[in-house]
Parts: C-alpha cells; structure tokens; sequence
C-alpha cells in the first residue's frame, strides 16, 4: 500500500498546480475587491464577466438625468472615478459627469457596438472599421490605435499589462496597454464577437465557430478547445471551475475548465429561440435572457429553473446582479428590478424605445441607453 503513495502524492500534485494555473491570481486582472468594489470599469464588471455589482442601489429608482446622442446605444457604460464613458452608434465615444450628466468630452471614431473598459486612467474600445482605440480618461486624447482586419464588438478585459479582445477578422488579440503593440493573436474558425473572460493565468473565450478556447495568458498557446455545439455570441462568465453561457443553439451550457466536459444544459420546453445575453452568475443563481422574451433564472450546480419571467419582447440585455435583485432590459423598451430568489418584478421603467445595451452600475446609480440614443442615469434624488 506504502509503495503507490508517491504516485498518489505526484497525482495530486499536477491536479493541484493546474487548478493554481487556472483559477490562480494574475498580477493586475480586474475583480470586485479592493479599489475597484464600487466602480464598473468594463463589460460584465469584472474580468471574470460576472456580471455581478458589488455596489448597492436604493429600493427606489428615479431618472436623476439623461444625455441624447445622435444615434443608438448597443453597447454599455462604464463608470470610474465618477465619470460615465459610453460609446455611440453615432460613433463617438462620451466622457460625462456620473452626477450632473454634464459632457466632459467626446472622441470621435467610427460606428461603435464594443462598450468602453477602462483601466489605469485609459478607456479602450474597438470599432466598425476594425480599430481598437486608446483614449486617456481624463481628457479624451488618443494614446494610440490598433487595426486589425474586421469589426470589433468584443470589450476589452485586462491582465498583466495586456489588454485581450476579439475581432471579426478570427482572431483574439492580446496587446500591450502601454504601446498597442501585438504580443499574440489566436485564430479560430469565426468571428470572435464575445468579450474574452480571464480567470488565472489563462483566457476563456467562446467564438461564432462554436468552441470555447482556453488560452495561456503568457505566449497565446491553446491548452484546451471545448466544444459549444452551437455559433455563441454571448461571453462566458466563470465562477469558480465552471463557465456559464447561452448559445444560438437554443440551450445555456455549464462546461468545467478543468476536466473539459459538460455539467449540464439548459433547455427551455417547447422554446427553440437562441440566448444572445450573457449571463450573470453568483454562487446562488444563473441568470441569463433568452430571445424567447424571458429572463432564466437558473440553479447553478444543476441547470433547474428556479424561476422565469416573461417580457414582452426578445432580451438581448445582459442582466446585472446587485443584492438580492437583478436589473436588465428588454427590446419592448422596458427596464426592470427582479426579486433574485422570486422573480418578482420590484422596480419597472419604461423608456419608449428598444434597449440592447446592458445596465453600468456604480456608485449608488444605473446607467443604461437605448436605441433611440438616450442614456438614462438612475438613482436616488
């Protein structure tokens, strides 16, 4: 018996460093700790794309501004330092005050559907036209650009003074944040049109090809390929050893990063209508919107449907998870406050005009815009 302990001991050695590979800590990757608890500095709000605020909102709602552009929003906000960084179909880039909405600055790029992160007093986006821009927060000065060869709607996420985003021309780029210079681009077989998720030293991303990539972080070298089964649009929230998404298969997949296999999907009876919102995951609830017009709300260990609500009209919105609510918004214009553990509706808004974009919330107020291009900042008067 004495005689195989080494080997057990070898075992679980290699079983414990892959975890530390995986899930461990990189040197700078955003997380809701620290400095960063009560700010929204990118898509999903952490670089585990969540989707989960740290920040508290009031009970009650009310409108406190609104800022119209010249088109739409289908990207979201970003909120640091009291400042609101959101891009415009009217392809500019706004910086504006979090408490007057008073514009601070604007940017011009080209037609934008990539929501602004922000990292280390730098905004970064990506645009129709292919070019992934650094713009200094503070006053709206290009830093530098990168082009590559398709349209960008990934969000960037950020580790290791990288910057990581996905492109339509196949490709995921991993670029420096001080000089834009290329340290490795990955191929896949598709667009890469989900923002990419950081978890340890390595990078998840699911593309239109159908597979979810695990890339090291360090060189761009694939350690695994998963398969999805479907074109997925949305981008992978992690929590712990598990990556949670929707798929234009009609199903949400919960896949294990270590061993590589499915722990189970989600399947709405007698509903075959893709899920292009990502979902927002805590260690209670999975909670993702379907363009079948219904939020899920889903157990996370089994898959279950804790509860639905119907809307009424297609949820393109990714959900945000604050407390014991979860805010999103719905093409019928809507936006709404659910009860986490019911599913109850607790706060309502109707703005009178589709809505795509996904809820920024920081600092006590949501911010979110719609597709008649007005941005509404919600809080406490």
């Amino acid at each position: 018996m004495m005689q195989h302990q080494p080997r057990l001991i070898r075992k679980l050695f290699l079983i414990l460093s892959s975890y530390a590979s995986l899930f461990g800590k990189p040197g700078d990757a955003l997380s809701q700790s620290g400095e960063t608890a009560n700010e929204w500095q990118l898509w999903r709000g952490d670089a585990q794309l969540t989707g989960v605020s740290s920040a508290s909102l009031p009970q009650n709602l009310e409108p406190l501004w609104t800022f119209q552009t010249g088109e739409g929003f289908e990207s979201s906000a970003a909120i640091v330092n009291g400042i609101v960084y959101a891009t415009s179909l009217d392809s500019n880039l706004y910086a504006l005050d979090l408490g007057s909405g008073k514009l601070k600055w604007k940017y011009r790029a080209t037609e934008t559907k990539s929501s602004p992160s922000v990292s280390k007093g730098v905004v970064y986006f990506g645009d129709a036209a292919g070019t992934f821009h650094a713009v200094d927060a503070n006053t709206g000065k290009r830093k530098w650009i990168f082009q590559t060869a398709g349209e960008i709607n990934s969000s960037a996420n950020f580790a290791d003074e990288r910057a990581l985003f996905g492109s339509y021309d196949h490709h995921l780029y991993c670029l420096s944040v001080h000089d834009g210079s290329l340290i490795w681009k990955v191929e896949t077989d598709g667009y890469v049109h989900a923002t990419p998720t950081v978890v340890g030293e390595n990078v998840v991303v699911a593309g239109c090809d159908g597979y979810f990539r695990i890339i090291r972080l360090r060189d761009g070298v694939e350690i695994k390929k998963l398969e999805a089964g479907a074109y997925v649009a949305a981008s992978a929230a992690v929590v712990g050893s598990r990556t949670y998404v929707g798929t234009f298969g009609n199903k949400v997949l919960c896949l294990d990063l270590l061993d590589g296999k499915l722990v189970w999907q989600y399947d709405p009876p007698q509903r075959d209508f893709p899920f292009y919102s990502s979902a927002a995951v805590n260690d209670k609830i999975a909670v993702v919107g379907g363009r079948d017009k219904i939020l899920h709300g889903l157990d996370p260990q089994t898959g279950k449907a804790l509860w639905t609500f119907a809307t009424k009209a297609k949820i393109d919105s990714s959900p945000v998870i604050t407390g014991e609510r979860v805010f999103f918004g719905a093409t019928s214009g809507e936006i709404y406050a659910l009860d986490l553990n019911s599913g109850k509706v607790v706060w309502h808004f109707e703005t009178g005009s589709s809505i795509i974009a996904s809820p920024a919330i920081a600092h006590g107020k949501l911010v979110i815009g719609t597709l008649d291009g007005m941005l509404y900042c919600f809080g406490e008067k």
